[in-house]
C-alpha cells in the first residue's frame, strides 16, 4: 500500500481567509531516522493484532513491512498535516515524520521518539530494536534540545527572582491600599452619619415654631396691604403651604385677623 507524504520541495498552497487573503500555507517538513531491529518471533502481521488495538493508530501492511500511521492533526483540506509514520521491518524500524513550521524541529524530534518507546513497548515480546542506537539517538535529541533554551539558567532564575520580589512588593502595597481605603470607608459612613444628624438640626432650629410664624404671617400681611400670597411666603421663609394656611386659620381664629370673602 503506497504512504503518500508530504515533499519538501512541495509548491506553496495559498489559503484565503477572511481576515488574511493573502496568506499561503507552508507545507510542513519531513525528517525520519532508522534503527536496526530484529523481528524474534512469529510474522509482521502478527503485529497487526496487538497494534489495531490502539484507536488513534492506523496500520498499513505491505509485502514486506508493517506501516503504523498516527496523524495528530489535518490541514484545512482535512489531510494530514502533524503526523508521522513507523515503518516496521524485519531487520530494520523507520520513522518519519513531519515537522510544521509553528513546531521546534528539536522538539518534535523529542515526541516523535517518545511516541516510538510507546509503540516498541506494545510489541516488545516478538519486536526488538538495537538498544546501542536507540540510546545514541535518545542522547543526542536531549542534548540538541538542551542547547535550544538561549537563555542562561543563572539569568533565568536571578529574573525570576526579581520577579517574584516584584509581585511579593506589590501583594504588600495592595494590602496596605485596602486597609487604607476600608478605613476610608468607615470614616466616610462615620462623616456621614454626622453630617446627617447636624443637617437635621439645623433643620429643627431653621423651622419656624408656631408663634414664629403667626408674628411672620402678621407683618407680611402689614407689609403687604393686608393680603398674602401664600406660594411666595413658603418660598421665602421655606415652609410649607399648608404650614402657612394652618397658621392663617390660628390668626383668623384667636381674632387676630379677618377673612376676607
Amino acid at each position: 500500500m503506497a504512504l503518500p507524504l508530504p515533499e519538501k520541495k512541495t509548491e506553496e498552497k495559498p489559503v484565503k481567509t477572511a481576515l488574511a487573503p493573502e496568506e499561503t500555507h507552508h507545507p510542513p517538513q519531513v525528517d525520519g531516522f532508522k534503527i536496526k531491529a530484529n523481528l524474534k518471533k512469529g510474522k509482521l502481521s502478527d503485529l497487526t493484532k496487538v497494534l489495531g488495538s490502539i484507536s488513534f493508530l492506523e496500520i498499513a501492511p505491505e509485502k514486506e513491512l508493517l506501516n503504523v500511521i498516527y496523524v495528530e492533526s489535518r490541514d484545512i483540506d482535512k489531510n494530514p498535516y502533524l503526523f508521522s509514520i513507523v515503518k516496521l521491518r524485519k531487520d530494520e524500524v523507520e520513522v518519519m515524520y513531519t515537522i510544521p513550521t509553528e513546531i521546534s524541529p528539536r522538539k518534535r524530534r523529542v515526541d516523535v521518539i517518545r511516541y516510538l518507546l510507546n509503540i516498541l513497548s506494545l510489541v516488545d515480546q516478538s519486536y526488538h530494536v538495537d538498544n546501542k542506537t536507540l540510546y545514541q539517538l535518545i542522547e543526542t535529541a536531549v542534548q540538541d534540545l538542551t542547547k535550544s533554551v538561549t537563555m542562561d539558567y543563572t539569568k533565568l532564575f536571578t529574573s525570576y527572582d526579581s520577579l517574584k520580589k516584584d509581585v511579593d512588593d506589590y501583594k504588600k502595597k495592595v494590602d496596605r491600599l485596602t486597609e487604607q481605603a476600608q478605613a476610608l470607608t468607615t470614616s466616610n459612613y462615620d462623616l456621614k452619619t454626622e453630617n446627617d444628624a447636624l443637617k437635621l438640626e439645623v433643620d429643627r432650629l431653621s423651622a419656624l415654631s408656631d408663634s414664629a410664624l403667626k408674628a411672620k404671617l402678621q407683618e407680611w400681611i402689614i407689609e403687604h396691604n393686608g393680603a398674602i400670597n401664600i406660594s411666595e411666603f413658603s418660598k421665602v421663609y421655606k415652609v410649607s403651604e399648608a404650614k402657612v394656611e394652618e397658621g392663617l386659620n390660628h390668626l383668623v381664629n384667636e381674632g387676630y385677623m379677618g377673612a376676607v370673602r
